[in-house]
């Protein structure tokens, strides 16, 4: 039925061409240059679930902002690492967010690292962090303690992402608490769909007792394939429940995003005129036309 009826309404009264969500297609303008850097804006990318594209929307959207002439600092907050590899960077005896999390006396600025692209820095993880729940637990206010690392910073970038761990344990509630957004890759598969409840529950949550800032940015449609009904049905079951919290940009499935990770380079530079390369770039652009970033 949501598919009959979006499939009605691929043609407006001016024939405008529709997107994937079914609502009519923008471009978004190139962002305009910034006076200057900071105060950064934070934004979580979370779902408990994995193998939904977090990491590789956080590589993707941080290259993408940094094109666009934003500081941006990516923050792994994952004990896999992944995002400190896709991006290039070696993690074996260095300081991670591990020891910042540990030690409040550590200056943050002495763990971030520089990478190969311009305006993009990141503060890497190994698989350390996974002891820090167990560490943390008996902290005084262990919910703020990455707020606490971040704010020695953000003076110094327009946008931090983090690249939350697939749980709603401790260190996500820490990444939901530091930040003042919230971006959810959603894989266009049923299941998917099942956990979504639950997480924007926890995020109400922790708004209620944490972070009454907080606010959803988004929810993000990634592995796209709209050669199958089941994808198409998926996310029309989406932009149903949730409306204009879908974000107007779909990342569609593609090789090229496991290439460009095992290269260490986001897929802008590792394959500028791909699709899933413009679709991050839109990303970027559809987040500043919201006013998600500056």
């Amino acid at each position: 039925m949501a598919a009959t009826k979006r499939a009605a309404t691929r043609k407006s009264a001016d024939d405008a061409p529709m997107g994937p969500t079914g609502r009519p297609y923008h471009g978004f303008p190139t962002p305009p240059k910034l006076d200057g850097h900071g105060p950064a804006r934070i934004i979580a990318l979370c779902n408990q679930k994995g193998g939904v594209g977090k990491t590789t929307t956080t590589i993707n959207l941080a290259a993408s902002l940094a094109n666009y002439g934003r500081r941006v600092l990516a923050v792994d907050f994952d004990p896999q690492g992944a995002l400190s590899a896709g991006l290039g960077v070696q993690t074996h005896d260095v300081p991670t967010i591990y020891d910042l999390l540990l030690d409040p006396k550590r200056d943050a600025r002495e763990v971030i690292v520089r990478t190969d692209t311009p305006d993009l820095d990141i503060i890497p993880a190994n698989i350390d962090l996974s002891a820090a729940e167990v560490h943390l637990v008996n902290e005084v206010a262990r919910e703020m303690i990455l707020a606490r690392v971040l704010r020695q910073v953000a003076s110094d970038y327009d946008v931090i992402l983090i690249d939350c761990q697939p749980s709603l344990g401790l260190l996500t509630v820490n990444a939901l608490t530091a930040s003042h957004g919230v971006i959810i890759p959603l894989e266009c598969e049923f299941f998917a769909l099942r956990g979504v409840a639950l997480l924007i529950e926890t995020i109400e949550k922790v708004r209620d007792r944490l972070n009454p800032t907080i606010k959803l940015d988004g929810l993000l449609a990634t592995m796209y394939d709209s050669r199958t009904l089941h994808s198409r049905e998926v996310l029309d079951r989406v932009v149903e429940a949730f409306g204009d919290d879908v974000l107007e940009t779909v990342i569609g499935r593609t090789v090229k995003f496991p290439d460009a990770s095992v290269s260490g380079m986001p897929i802008t530079e590792f394959a500028p005129e791909h699709p899933a390369a413009q679709a991050y770039l839109r990303l970027a652009r559809e987040l500043v036309a919201r006013g998600a970033v500056a």
